[in-house]
């Protein structure tokens, strides 16, 4: 047989056992929830999934999904679902962007300037994220202006105890696209137009955001010390700037080593939204807990929990460890 049909037949059988383990896992998962509920409808516990269909009787304040006290529970999930999806996502980005930033002070020549980012990466990452997220919902509740004296952060941004405002692409009349910008505007009762962003929101994205930037930071820095010195060299031999070594020559070959460690981070962002609940803000946790308080189903909503942040998990893994197969430097030594 040649070295190309081996190869094919060995990955052949590789996905081969591991789709027999997924569905052994999934066929298992299914097994232990049908047991459960056995046993809590032989002990006089109602169960079951069907409270799924039923009105929730409750509403969710705020979301890309719109949802009523007369809609079904599975709706409610969804729209909890779609809640920590629109702070996960935003978050993990600014995470990213800061981090690397920060990540390349520390090593920066300049003492300031790696003495700052230093201090924001002990200072954040040693604080618990529950309490920096407490402290964030005090300061927006306590320390910013009333929503009628909004401080104007940049053009078209304001910031208030009421929240956010910032710009927000529209759709033109008659159209599925957006066409323009809408601005917001302040006026004599506060600001109006644009994307209004609740203080809840605004507290869980930013403290997951700022907490998530300081381990990144770290990934980052050790990614860069990873590139052997003769690779700085060489950028330096061909008249490359600092700025140019970094972009061309460090980063590119640092990514071998900052993507594993940073779809971990990325695992630990979704799943410490989950706190958003101490501040208010309706995510999918938030949505269960009211679920539970409603009908006493506290078993399925949990199972419905750990499903949902199951597949997200392995949503996240599935498109970093594509990325990382097309980063990897192939044939290193």
């Amino acid at each position: 047989m040649s070295r190309e049909g081996a190869s094919r037949r060995g990955a052949w059988l590789a996905w081969t056992v591991q789709a027999l383990l997924v569905l052994a896992v999934v066929a298992g998962a299914f097994w232990v929830v049908h047991h459960a509920l056995d046993v809590l409808r032989a002990r006089g516990v109602r169960s079951g999934f069907d409270f799924l269909t039923e009105p929730a009787g409750f509403s969710i304040s705020e979301g890309w999904l719109d949802f009523d006290a007369s809609q079904p529970f599975w709706r409610a999930f969804l729209a909890g679902l779609i809640n920590t999806v629109r702070a996960a996502v935003p978050a993990a980005i600014f995470s990213v962007v800061l981090g690397t930033l920060i990540g390349i002070g520390r090593l920066a020549p300049h003492v300031l300037l790696r003495g700052i980012c230093t201090a924001y990466v002990e200072l954040l990452r040693n604080v618990p994220l529950l309490v920096q997220l407490l402290m964030l919902a005090f300061a927006m509740a306590n320390l910013l202006p009333d929503p009628t004296e909004p401080v104007r952060l940049l053009p078209g941004v304001w910031l208030s105890k009421g929240g956010l405002s910032v710009p927000w692409p529209v759709a033109g009349e008659g159209s599925w696209w957006p066409t323009h910008f809408e601005w917001p505007e302040r006026g004599d009762f506060g600001v109006s137009g644009g994307a209004a962003l609740s203080p809840e929101y605004v507290t869980i994205v930013a403290g997951l955001s700022f907490y998530s930037a300081a381990f990144v930071a770290e990934i980052v820095r050790a990614g860069i010390l990873s590139v052997s010195q003769g690779q700085v060299l060489a950028g330096q031999a061909l008249g490359l700037s600092p700025a140019q070594q970094l972009r061309i020559v460090i980063l590119p070959q640092a990514l071998r080593v900052i993507v594993p460690s940073l779809t971990n981070q990325l695992l630990s962002l979704v799943k410490n939204s989950s706190l958003a609940v101490a501040v208010g803000y309706p995510e999918l946790v938030s949505v269960a807990n009211t679920t539970i308080g409603s009908n006493g189903r506290a078993f399925e909503c949990i199972a419905i929990i750990m499903a949902i942040y199951l597949m997200l998990s392995l949503a996240i893994s599935f498109g970093m460890n594509r990325y990382n197969a097309r980063v990897a430097l192939r044939g290193w030594r």
